[in-house]
């Protein structure tokens, strides 16, 4: 091994964008996994099961990897180069969130590391692995405890010299390599990113609560998204960029050369009328390459169905009313809140009378039944027998 073997590693990534690049060990995010089995013991991790069930290899590489004994973490900029938060101003458009207007991040970033891991492994001699969020790796840690900036209050990571935006890929290495000291915890008694979350999905500084997180609710979360948070997300589609984009540190993150992904324009600010209505097809072909395609498309026109009731655009109204009758119970569902935000009472009554009697998902039941308020009692009763 050479004096420095990781020397041309660092040239080529420098040289592939990534603004950083710096060494920990698997031992150091122990604490990290004490943290996630608590998160998980409170149910914050809502419905990520898999978060559960990995666990125990999140909490030590080397049950990933048995081979591994030293981590080369590297991070590139993905910060905007306007305001991230000015779509929210107008609802009539659909706002993606940042890391997702352009080419999906794990596509772009893997084929960099593995280049990168070819030096890394031909100058130490020692077997190498690429992991860009695709395993049970918990790379916010990792990326803290080699330097590369610390986990704020808002759990993601913050860096001195990039702020918030920052995507991370780590290469595992069989060789042991010198690691750089951990960065220390400069959030002080700054709370912006707590302050800016429009569902309070913090209950500490440092915590997360998934259920109540607009990015988990728009992309993890499956079903329907709970009636509590809907105004909240106001014309938030996918993700939600709020915590990030109000961090102090964000001032550094347009300096250097370091390259950043270029987003699509047709992602920018895409109008919600544009979008309703996507069958499968127009949906794939409209986000092909980007991580909006992941969610599918009735999870896609549930977000955006909120979105739209959220809007106050009365001209949305006949889109909406179209994806009453969709396959989907969760689409239909929605449909029927956002109609209800929409559309003049007696139009949703009249939509109403003539698709409950039909209708046999009982969430889509109670999604009508909270729109048209209370009903005589002979409209009310259990439909399929006598009312007790």
């Amino acid at each position: 091994m050479t004096a420095d073997p990781l020397r041309a590693a660092r040239d080529r990534a420098e040289r592939l964008g990534f603004g950083a690049l710096r060494v920990t060990t698997p031992e150091r995010v122990a604490e990290a996994g004490l943290r996630l089995r608590e998160a998980i013991a409170e149910g914050h991790h809502g419905t990520m099961d898999w978060l559960a069930d990995t666990a125990d290899r999140r909490a030590d590489p080397r049950l990933v990897w048995p081979d591994v004994r030293s981590v080369v973490m590297l991070g590139l900029n993905y910060g905007p180069e306007g305001d991230a938060l000015a779509n929210l101003a107008d609802p009539s458009v659909a706002n993606i969130s940042v890391y997702a207007r352009g080419r999906d991040y794990h596509d772009v970033i893997k084929g960099k590391l593995k280049e990168i891991a070819g030096l890394v492994e031909r100058d130490t001699g020692a077997k190498v692995k690429v992991f860009v969020d695709t395993a049970p790796v918990m790379e916010k840690p990792l990326a803290a405890s080699a330097g590369l900036g610390w986990q704020g209050k808002h759990t993601n990571l913050v860096s001195r010299d990039f702020g918030s935006w920052l995507f991370l890929g780590a290469i595992f290495c069989a060789a042991e390599l010198v690691p750089d000291a951990p960065e220390d915890d400069r959030c002080g008694s700054c709370r912006a990113c707590l302050d800016a979350c429009p569902t309070n999905a913090f209950p500490a500084p440092y915590r997360l609560d998934a259920r109540r997180c607009i990015s988990y609710l728009t992309i993890e979360h499956a079903g329907p998204i709970p009636a509590e948070f809907r105004a909240a997300i106001g014309n938030r589609i996918y993700g939600c960029d709020d915590c990030l984009a109000v961090c102090p540190w964000n001032k550094f993150a347009q300096t250097g050369a370091e390259m950043k992904l270029s987003a699509r324009a047709d992602l920018m600010a895409p109008p919600i009328a544009d979008l309703l209505g996507f069958d499968d097809t127009a949906f794939r072909e409209r986000f092909s390459g980007s991580p909006v395609k992941r969610i599918g498309r009735n999870r896609f026109l549930r977000n955006l169905l909120i979105a739209a009731g959220n809007s106050g655009t009365g001209a949305l109204g006949g889109k909406v009313t179209a994806l009453l009758d969709d396959p989907d119970p969760v689409v239909r569902g929605t449909a029927v809140w956002a109609a209800g935000r929409l559309l003049p009472a007696e139009d949703l009554a009249a939509l109403g009378a003539s698709r409950l009697d039909q209708e046999t998902d009982p969430e889509v039941r109670a999604e009508w039944d909270a729109v048209l308020g209370p009903r005589p009692a002979d409209e009310t009763g259990d439909r399929g027998g006598k009312a007790c």
